[in-house]
């Protein structure tokens, strides 16, 4: 990918916006109506799937980005658990000779982008959705720093000079910090001068060699202090340091306070995600940021809460998104292990980092409660919550009496999914607290081993069950024109959920995508009403 040379001073290029979409909607078809080039970009924002490219087949998922021209035929198909979410754009190429154009083409999608190119598209969705910034012309500006972001990546991927070595080198630091490193080992190993790994070492990761494999250091002795750790002097060799008292010094010089002190003090947390966010709030501690749907802020737990204390993870571009953490000035990060920005944020905080999808919402929970000194309060909640379910149990012995098999649908703009007690929507109670099996058919298609399964909205009525939950449907015509023909189709009909009036339509994804201790308390209490009422299914 060059840019044009037939004349000895390079032409000059404007590039406009011409259509912009999320990818819930279809890709148009047409290949470019105007006299003018025309190009195209897809970024993947959220979910996994594949992106069909004239006939060639790629995996994307979040942060992948896939540049074409308009002759490009473009499609994609959601294949995990989370559908596809990002934006489609298409832009116009101007010279002002007409001698030539330029746009970005990639010949396959460019995985794990800067977090700053998935914060620019957000921004610039918001703003052609029509969100007032007040600034003419910052839509313009957006989008031309987005297209001046993916093309710098797109070199960058392209170099093979120096990326690669840099980054083993981080990594191997990351995977081995608990060892003697020095920056002449390090050097070696990449093949380079010390002066020269020195120099780009810094340029990559934004600290000096030792710098980072302090920085680094201290921050994994405070994850060791938040989640049990040994003393001092055990914890100073697991680190890479030979005695405690060494890295109490150096602690010190890093955090303010002594690992002691640190342990023992309140946190300024900053919160990621919706989940953790919420098992905070459940344990009485409002974070100093956090995650937040509209759901959640009409709360009780929520009383408190004020504007400075909420923000949208997707809607900022990253040096905005540093920032707003920065100002938190947090002691404590908590995020999934499968964040991008993880390793960006160690500058500010330990990242106290949960396996995604991983541990049950009850694991979460606890380990959350464990990190802040809260174990008992978290103990108290969940005896609580057992009191209901007991209660709730019942309730249902006596109006169900045997409870048969359930299922819960999450239905999307093209395909539903269903889950395993261990990815939440529901199925954690239904499997888990109040006694349903999943159908057969389900157990054959390996629902415990993957965690859900997928299917055509079509194809939900083939999945027959006692009782059926539908936590979501799809807000969208196209998809909602799918769901109204499953609904009046001969095979849904014949169902004895439908006709004995046990399918449930409780279409609250916020509520439902959920997998806390308060969401979790919410659903059992929507289900127990769903199962105890008469429900107009359809």
């Amino acid at each position: 990918m060059s840019l044009p040379s037939t004349t000895k001073l390079p032409p000059h290029f404007f590039h406009i916006p011409t259509r912009l979409m999320g990818l819930d909607e279809e890709i148009p078809s047409d290949r470019g109506s105007h006299q003018e080039q025309s190009y195209r970009i897809v970024i993947i924002q959220e979910g996994e799937g594949l992106l069909l490219a004239d006939g060639r087949s790629f995996p994307v998922f979040r942060g992948s980005v896939f540049g074409s021209g308009s002759q490009t035929k473009l499609k994609l198909e959601s294949t995990r658990l989370t559908p596809l979410r990002g934006l489609y754009m298409e832009y116009r190429c101007l010279c002002i000779d007409d001698s030539a154009s330029y746009g970005i083409e990639c010949n396959v999608p460019i995985h794990d982008i800067p977090s700053e190119i998935l914060r620019l598209a957000g921004e610039l969705e918001s703003i052609w959705g029509g969100a007032d910034h007040g600034e003419p012309f910052q839509l313009q500006h957006l989008f031309i720093k987005l297209l001046q972001e993916i093309h710098a990546e797109t070199v960058f991927r392209s170099s093979s000079q120096h990326r690669p070595w840099v980054e083993q080198a981080q990594q191997y630091m990351e995977e081995n910090y608990h060892k003697d490193l020095t920056r002449e080992q390090m050097a070696a190993m990449a093949g380079v001068s010390p002066e020269h790994f020195s120099r780009m070492f810094r340029k990559h990761a934004g600290l000096t060699f030792n710098e980072y494999l302090t920085l680094f250091r201290i921050r994994k002795t405070q994850e060791r202090l938040l989640t049990g750790s040994k003393d001092l002097n055990t914890l100073a060799q697991e680190v890479g340091y030979k005695e405690g008292l060494y890295l109490s010094r150096k602690f010190k010089e890093a955090v303010g306070v002594s690992p002691t002190d640190y342990k023992r003090k309140p946190k300024r947390i900053a919160a990621l995600n919706l989940n953790h966010t919420a098992s905070l709030l459940a344990l009485g501690v409002t974070p100093e940021l956090g995650v937040y749907t509209p759901w959640l802020k009409q709360t009780p737990h929520s009383n408190h809460l004020s504007a400075e204390h909420c923000f949208d993870p997707y809607a900022l571009a990253f040096d905005h998104y540093y920032k707003t953490i920065a100002s938190s000035h947090p002691d404590l990060i908590i995020s999934y292990d499968s964040a991008m920005e993880n390793k960006a944020l160690l500058a500010l905080a330990p990242v106290l980092k949960l396996p995604f999808k991983t541990m049950s919402w009850r694991e979460q929970f606890r380990f959350i409660a464990s990190a802040i000194d809260k174990d008992a309060a978290a103990e108290e909640w969940l005896a609580r919550y057992d009191e209901l379910v007991a209660h709730s149990n019942e309730v249902l012995n006596g109006v169900l009496g045997k409870r048969g098999s359930a299922i819960v649908w999450e239905i999307c703009v093209d395909t539903a999914y269903c889950f395993s007690g261990s990815f939440g929507r529901g199925s954690q109670i239904l499997y888990h607290d109040i006694g349903f099996q999943p159908p057969a058919r389900l157990v054959d298609e390996g629902v415990h081993r993957r965690g859900f399964v997928e299917a055509n909205i079509s194809e939900i009525a083939s999945y027959a069950a006692d009782h059926i939950f539908i936590t979501s449907l799809p807000n969208h015509s196209y998809g909602q024109k799918r769901v109204d023909a499953l609904f009046s189709s001969k095979e849904w009909l014949h169902l004895d959920a439908v006709r004995h009036n046990r399918v449930y339509v409780l279409d609250q994804p916020e509520l439902f995508f959920g997998y806390d201790p308060i969401s979790t308390q919410a659903q059992l209490h929507e289900m127990i009403n769903a199962l105890t009422e008469h429900h107009k299914y359809a």
